[in-house]
């Protein structure tokens, strides 16, 4: 017993250790070990392989508690209209001005803040735009109750109507996204620049010269994002991840909460 309860608690140790490390392949070690201390301590404590294999897989069962509690309550606008805001506290975003400083030391150019509120969920961008390569970032801050994150983006509309898209989201992403929009998803600690140096090599890989990218004005950036939130919420609910309620809101649909829990288990694998 007290042999199990060492090798159990040197398993958990190392795995978390592991999460530490920057690197894809050892955070995957680390997340296969948690598992594995799952398993070792209810199997030491109680002998049965089947109930460490139960305790290891309600890792995977965990989302749910969210997903029942917080999301099945979450009711949003159909049609979200942004407005100038300002910008959030430094308590609450304190690295928004080093981010900024940063987008434009590669050229871009600061275009304005918006958002929308609704209830106790609050979304920020901060727009920036490069006329040179017709680009546009976003830095976007999502804050619900007490929790928030942010995550930068970097977009580039082709005539044709695709949207070739760099971003460093950090979570699983609760919607599907339109057919127009392809994703080069990168890590989260990643900088502006090596961002930026993906997003042009996403375009060279797939032949998009400038020349057939969307030039944007100020008033056109803020258009094509509300666009975007209208088409994303339409396409949602023909999908039937979202359902309208009889006020006029928004919902997930009891599909939609599978489809949020299905991608928590492609994140856990691609960690």
């Amino acid at each position: 017993m007290l042999f199990g309860l060492f090798i159990t608690l040197g398993v958990a140790v190392l795995s978390v250790a592991l999460r530490s490390y920057e690197s894809s392949i050892s955070q995957k070690i680390g997340a296969c070990g948690i598992l594995t201390a799952s398993f070792l301590g209810i199997y030491y404590v109680t002998g049965s392989w089947i109930l460490g294999l139960l305790s290891a897989l309600s890792w995977l069962l965990l989302p749910w508690v969210e997903i029942l509690t917080r999301i099945r309550a979450l009711r949003l606008p159909k049609e979200k209209t942004l407005r100038p805001k300002s910008p959030p506290s430094h308590e609450i975003f304190p690295t928004l001005d080093e981010i900024s400083t940063q987008i434009e030391s590669e050229g871009f150019l600061h275009v304005t803040d918006a958002g929308w509120d609704w209830a106790d969920y609050k979304q920020f961008f901060r727009l920036f735009y490069k006329e040179e390569d017709r680009a546009q970032a976003t830095i976007c801050l999502n804050e619900q109750n007490d929790l928030s994150f942010y995550y930068l983006r970097i977009s580039s509309r082709a005539q044709n109507g695709t949207i070739w898209t760099t971003w460093n989201y950090p979570l699983s992403y609760g919607l599907k996204l339109t057919p127009h929009f392809r994703i080069n998803r990168q890590r989260p600690d990643q900088s502006f620049w090596q961002l930026y140096q993906s997003h042009k090599r996403f375009l060279r890989e797939h032949s998009v010269e400038t020349s057939v990218i969307y030039p944007l004005d100020e008033d056109r950036i803020q258009l094509e994002i509300e666009n975007d939130l209208r088409e994303q919420i339409a396409h949602n609910i023909a999908q039937g991840v979202l359902t309208q309620t009889v006020g006029g809101e928004i919902k997930y649909s009891w599909r939609g909460m599978v489809y949020l829990w299905c991608q928590f288990l492609l994140d856990l694998v691609r960690m």
